[in-house]
């Protein structure tokens, strides 16, 4: 697939990197694309990808990662222009700083950021996947353990064939995806997200642990 990566952060370039390695064509859609203070791992992912101004990524791909800052969501969602029929995953958190430096979600609990931008994003098909974790898991899932279990990928959306999407590009990074139901999920998936990170603080910034999941 043409994969359009909307941020080129920690979590763009390691989502990247990882899918242009699984097969996909990469197009990383920045503001200013070769100049600015943060650019894509072109260097590191060769013939693979490009970077292209954001709405040109979002108009020649096939499914649109959103994987900006939080703040920067609604002006990212503006250049893009025209997402009518688009399958658009969300990997943002609605991450506030409080006055204590601790990290709180700014929306939650009767909405979240996922539905916040379905209605931002007109007609785009919205899947939530891909944030519950850092960046560092999405560069490499891999947990080799005595039981064979792959991390989850927890995803929720409206739309069947964009998750079915969505599941699939899960699997190509290695992990197990989880379909949690429709977007609303979100309302836990993001809160799932600020668990992760807290615990990875109080870990001494550790963020070397996943979700698994036992069935019988």
């Amino acid at each position: 697939m043409k994969i359009a990566i909307i941020g080129a952060g920690n979590v763009g370039g390691a989502l990247g990197k990882a899918w242009a390695k699984a097969g996909h064509y990469i197009i990383f859609g920045v503001r200013n694309p070769g100049q600015g203070k943060t650019q894509p791992p072109l260097a590191e992912i060769g013939v693979g990808a490009t970077a292209v101004t954001v709405p040109d990524a979002a108009r020649s791909a096939d499914i649109i990662v959103l994987a900006t800052p939080w703040p920067a969501v609604a002006d990212a969602i503006t250049a893009m222009g025209d997402l009518r029929g688009k399958v658009l995953v969300d990997c943002t958190n609605p991450l506030s700083l409080n006055g204590d430096g601790s990290l709180s979600l700014s929306v939650g609990s009767t909405t979240s950021g996922a539905e916040e931008i379905e209605k931002l994003a007109t007609g785009a098909q919205v899947v939530k996947a891909f944030n519950t974790y850092g960046w560092e898991n999405f560069a490499n899932s891999a947990y080799p353990n005595a039981a064979g279990l792959k991390p989850v990928m927890f995803y929720c959306g409206d739309h069947d064939g964009a998750k079915a999407t969505t599941a699939k590009l899960a699997s190509d990074l290695g992990f197990d995806p989880v379909d949690t139901g429709g977007l609303g999920m979100a309302r836990s998936l993001e809160p799932l997200a600020l668990l992760w990170i807290r615990l990875s603080i109080r870990e001494g910034r550790n963020p070397n642990f996943t979700w698994a999941r036992l069935t019988r």
